[in-house]
């Protein structure tokens, strides 16, 4: 579809988001059961809630312009999944993949509270007033998602994969003092 209107654009946004949002409640499924801290888990689990919550919301939206709730590829939501894929497969030790699973985690809440942010000031902008609060009221939960985030990596979870660095060190410290003792009884 060529975009030649804003209102193009503002549906085009949200096909995108639309098929962003369902790639992440898979993608959420996966982390809250990979998850080895209770309170991420929860996080995960509370926010695959939200998002469906939010593609309820999208629904709503599709069904006010009377056009089909459909999603187009969002390449970017892919990318994003994929890196955080790579990074919990990459991480070896459970707190720093609940450390890892975080970063990612944030990251698409990033992209989402840029995208809710632009598609409700359309909605705006098009007079569609309904469909900015719903829009708005998705927004506000993605902030809050990732001011929780945040307070959960600062409180524990960065912290968790802190300490499993520190006694890996004190471990690499004491086998460097072994093989620095000479050998008893031999000269």
């Amino acid at each position: 579809m060529k975009m030649e209107t804003l209102k193009d654009l503002y549906l085009d946004e949200l096909r995108d988001v639309y098929d962003a949002e369902n790639q992440l409640t898979k993608a959420l499924q996966k982390m809250a059961k990979s998850a080895t801290n209770e309170e991420l888990k929860g996080a995960f689990e509370h926010h695959l809630e939200q998002t469906q919550e939010h593609i309820s919301r999208l629904e709503r939206v599709f069904e006010e312009l009377g056009e089909k709730a459909k999603g187009t590829k969002c390449e970017a939501m892919k990318g994003l999944i994929e890196e955080g894929k790579r990074m919990m497969e990459d991480s070896a030790d459970e707190d720093v993949r609940d450390a890892a699973m975080i970063a990612a985690a944030q990251k698409v809440e990033h992209y989402e509270i840029a995208t809710y942010g632009t598609l409700r000031t359309y909605a705006e902008m098009l007079g569609h007033d309904d469909q900015a609060d719903l829009l708005q009221e998705t927004l506000d939960e993605e902030k809050d998602t990732d001011e929780n985030l945040t307070e959960l990596a600062i409180s524990c979870v960065n912290l968790e994969a802190e300490e499993g660095e520190e006694e890996e060190d004190d471990e690499a410290e004491e086998s460097n003092e072994e093989k620095a003792q000479p050998a008893k009884g031999k000269r």
